[in-house]
């Protein structure tokens, strides 16, 4: 005779009790969780554009390499006005570069750059014919350039040789973006173009790279030889170094080589900070992780606002059901039920609510993200397996948490009152 399983049947029977409650009570059900479908819709949604920016963060960072760093006069990434202790401090020069290149054996190569754009407020103006830019960046470079920085790479023609540097050319090699408005239907290599007022021949086009999230990327770009932009704008005496180990083992080492001629070169004290600021390509991640750190914790403040809204809509509604299903409850406890039964039901519900309200945030977040994605390209967005397991888990937690008051309160009443309860 095959043996009968009384504890399962009596959870199955629970559990079924539980989810016929809730499914005769959609509409007020769903008004319940409003709270939390709210919270969790705004967690997925901000949580996956952010991850979709993090990956191309990373990305930029990959294709900037793992031995490059560089070292400016000023603290890249400021807002404010700069400390005068900073404002006073030495220029950087070719010189430096030079003294890098043959005092630091770890170094494999060290080139000054240096650059007008509108955002330092020195607007640089590209025609040619009736077509013009207005908004390129205008930078300086030496042939080593590209081979320290191999995301500046060459879609059409050639990069500034050692020959156009030595001689200030007036060559230049432009980006894909001022490329694609000056010459719309012809090819560019070979042409000139009128940059700030002097005619520039064409000698190369960059491979296409719009930016970052918008910003301005290689294809605003008009690089020039060193010399020919020391040349026409002398008034810009500051450089900044773009320098690359030999190796990602030895950045570390070739890092503190640099300081030590540097600091020596600029006679700054045994004592006394540098005056001068080295920064890996994973300054751009920390920055960001920064801009992201404040976003992200709006985000929770506003997500645990609406699951705490969500968790009082429950405990109050499962209260009112208490109140409601006194009768049902002490029917229950007569025939057999016991208080765990009683305890295990409205847990449930409160659990199924959430996980419900859980369930469709996910889902309504995960909409938000993809059509983030498909209008606003510049805002990647990609849904997180992460984010999603940690919102269900919470929207099911937030209904366990609320839900142990009115399940125990149901669970503690005594059936002869229950059954006289009209």
């Amino acid at each position: 005779m095959e043996r009968i399983d009384i504890p399962k049947i009596q959870l199955r029977q629970t559990v079924w009790l539980s989810l016929d409650t809730l499914r005769a009570n959609k509409f007020r059900s769903f008004l319940t969780i409003l709270g939390v479908v709210i919270g969790v819709t705004s967690v997925i949604a901000v949580a996956s554009i952010i991850q979709g920016l993090n990956n191309v963060v990373q990305d930029r960072i990959a294709a900037l390499g793992t031995k490059v760093f560089f070292v400016s006069r000023i603290p890249p990434f400021i807002f404010s006005r700069l400390p005068e202790r900073i404002r006073k401090r030495k220029f950087l020069y070719l010189e430096d570069a030079i003294a890098v290149r043959e005092q630091c054996p770890s170094v494999e190569y060290a080139t000054p750059f240096q650059q007008r754009a509108v955002f330092t407020g020195q607007p640089n103006l590209v025609r040619y014919g009736n077509e013009r830019v207005e908004s390129a960046v205008l930078r300086s470079a030496e042939p080593q350039y590209i081979s320290v920085l191999p995301i500046f790479s060459m879609r059409d023609g050639r990069f500034i040789s050692d020959f156009d540097n030595e001689h200030s050319a007036m060559v230049c090699a432009i980006g894909s973006g001022i490329a694609d408005t000056l010459f719309p239907s012809v090819d560019p290599v070979g042409k000139e173009i009128n940059l700030n007022g002097q005619m520039f021949l064409v000698i190369g086009v960059f491979e296409r790279d719009p930016g970052l999230f918008g910003g301005p990327g290689i294809d605003q770009f008009v690089m020039i030889p060193y010399n020919t932009f020391h040349k026409f704008y002398p008034e810009i005496e500051d450089n900044i170094l773009l320098v690359s180990a030999y190796d990602p083992a030895l950045l570390s080492k070739a890092q503190d080589e640099v300081v030590d001629v540097l600091r020596r070169r600029r006679r700054v004290p045994t004592r006394e900070e540098n005056d001068f600021e080295m920064q890996s390509p994973d300054i751009l991640s920390q920055v960001w992780e920064q801009l992201t750190g404040a976003v992200v914790i709006l985000t929770m403040v506003i997500s645990s606002i609406g699951l705490l809204v969500g968790g009082i809509g429950v405990m109050n509604i499962m209260l009112v059901a208490v109140t409601e299903r006194t009768h049902e409850i002490g029917i229950r406890k007569a025939v057999g039920a016991r208080r765990r039964d009683i305890l295990a039901q409205f847990l449930i519900e409160a659990m199924t609510l959430t996980g419900t309200g859980g369930v469709i945030g996910i889902l309504a977040g995960s909409l938000i993200s993809l059509a983030v994605r498909t209008f606003l390209p510049a805002l990647p967005s990609e849904v997180s397996l992460l984010w999603i397991a940690t919102a269900f888990s919470v929207s099911v937690g937030v209904g366990l948490f609320f839900g142990i008051f009115p399940a125990r309160r149901a669970a503690e009443l005594d059936p002869i009152v229950s059954l006289r309860y009209e």
